[in-house]
């Protein structure tokens, strides 16, 4: 079952959407050349607990930060480092999680550090415009599927391809529930939407194939081919009209390109 979110749990969901939110655009003000993911990670941290939140991701499955930052190759699940320094050119995406009050939201977003190659501008616009498109298609008669096909359909014409190994969610009283939400089409409808329903919708766009692997610390995924990867995401209510987006993106300019060569494919 798809638990139907009553209002004054999506009331709650809108705090912790809201610290969630302003916890990214307080990270985002730290990124650039020199800075340790290390140092993200405490920003956010010190950020959620200072406004009496949680960190949903510190401790889950053992996962030991309160932040997934992963740089160029890296899809998802970085464990951020304190050597690990931002470069001028690198993309990093910043992916977090917020308790309030027992209910969760998530939010990521990947950015440029400094000036980046004209192809990784141009997939960071890709993947962000991405998510808001399966956004507008979390509507009530919609099915879960038709999220995916929207997402899939604006990648895949862009010339991108779309992490399949990993999907996104549902979310309320825990991080990840039901039901599945994949970025590519699996061939059926899967469930219908309802109003009530809360979903996290996290594209992840590989600028090369799309097939990922495992490193050696059993967190990061990062891309098969060591082509840039990148990821947006938004967790969402629906709604009778258009979806309630709970989460928000910091108001940075997301593609400073510039004409050096393509990094990592």
């Amino acid at each position: 079952m798809i638990p139907i979110r009553t209002p004054e749990e999506i009331a709650i969901m809108q705090r912790a959407g809201d610290l969630a939110g302003s916890t990214l655009a307080a990270v985002a003000e730290h990124i650039g050349p020199g800075v340790s993911t290390a140092t993200l990670d405490e920003v956010a941290e010190e950020h959620i607990q200072s406004h009496g939140g949680r960190p949903s991701f510190k401790g889950y499955l053992g996962f030991p930060r309160s932040i997934c930052a992963s740089v160029n190759d890296a899809v998802v699940h970085g464990v951020p480092d304190g050597r690990v320094l931002l470069q001028e050119g690198d993309i990093v995406g910043i992916d977090l999680g917020v308790e309030v009050d027992g209910f969760h939201a998530d939010i990521a977003a990947t950015f440029p550090v400094g000036e980046i190659t004209e192809q990784a501008a141009r997939l960071l616009r890709v993947t962000r415009e991405a998510c808001l498109r399966g956004v507008a298609a979390a509507v009530p008669g919609n099915h879960v599927g038709d999220i995916s096909l929207a997402v899939q359909r604006h990648v895949e014409g862009a010339g991108f391809s779309v992490v399949r190994d990993l999907v996104g969610h549902g979310i309320g009283r825990s991080v990840h529930q039901e039901p599945r939400v994949p970025n590519y089409h699996e061939g059926e409808a899967g469930p219908e939407l309802k109003p009530g329903m809360a979903l996290a919708i996290e594209p992840m766009v590989n600028a090369g194939d799309w097939r990922v692997r495992v490193s050696k610390d059993r967190w990061t995924f990062r891309t098969a081919d060591g082509s840039l990867s990148a990821h947006f995401e938004h967790t969402i209510i629906v709604r009778r009209s258009r979806p309630l987006v709970v989460t928000r993106w910091p108001a940075v300019r997301w593609a400073k390109s510039s004409r050096r060569a393509a990094v990592g494919g």
